[in-house]
């Protein structure tokens, strides 16, 4: 899966742009033209990294990424000002800022540590990101550590997105035994599951309740 950019840009842009270069690299860019373009976009995107090219917008990019930031405070900010602008990260809220002039391998230098891993180790279902060596799933900018219980069982519904698990099937494989009597701890681990991935736990989107059967995890 594409590591996804949201690049925000004006028309106004003093250099070539960098896109066209990142999207070469394999990197799924979309742009916008507005800071209100961008927080339009974030939620539905769900981008690994935002890039906010302050310098084609004539402006210094602070009302735009604290806004980004307010909102979804997990998602890096890479900040592009002009050469003879000074704006610190603490004004901003930015992760990185960049001074044009500047090489295209600098930014995608920059842009690295802030992309996650898409090998074996990274599950992805719709917006849902599952990190099993962190043990840390991502959903629509909120970022949370998971118990390896709780990875366990994310795994187990993403491995199966889409499909009715049965509650002695998943509680099965989680706690890798034969009883399944009581299943209600289940129950309780689903609601941990649910605040760390669902906007409002009391009425999920992703993870639902099939009454009588078990759970499905609607991600796409």
């Amino acid at each position: 899966m594409k590591a996804r950019i949201l690049w925000v840009e004006g028309k106004r842009a003093a250099s070539p742009s960098f896109v066209p270069t990142l999207r070469k690299k394999d990197y799924f860019v979309e742009t916008v033209p507005t800071g209100s373009a961008a927080l339009a976009r974030t939620g539905e995107l769900d981008p690994d990294l935002i890039v906010v090219n302050a310098a084609s917008l004539r402006s210094n990019g602070k009302r735009i990424c604290r806004s980004i930031h307010e909102r979804m405070n997990s998602i890096p900010i890479i900040l592009i000002t002009g050469p003879d602008e000074y704006i610190s990260k603490e004004e901003t809220l930015a992760t990185v800022i960049l001074s044009l002039p500047f090489t295209s391998r600098k930014l995608i230098n920059r842009i690295a540590p802030f992309i996650p891993g898409a090998g074996e180790e990274t599950l992805h279902a719709g917006p849902l990101r599952l990190d099993l060596e962190r043990k840390q799933v991502r959903c629509q900018g909120k970022e949370v550590r998971l118990t390896p219980r709780l990875t366990r069982i994310l795994q187990i519904l993403m491995d199966h997105a889409g499909e009715v698990v049965e509650r002695e099937q998943l509680f099965r494989e989680a706690w890798k035994t034969e009883y399944t009597g009581d299943t209600r701890t289940l129950d309780v681990h689903i609601s941990w599951l649910r605040q760390a991935i669902e906007e409002d736990p009391r009425h999920p989107r992703f993870l639902k309740t099939i009454r009588r059967l078990g759970y499905r995890l609607d991600a796409e």
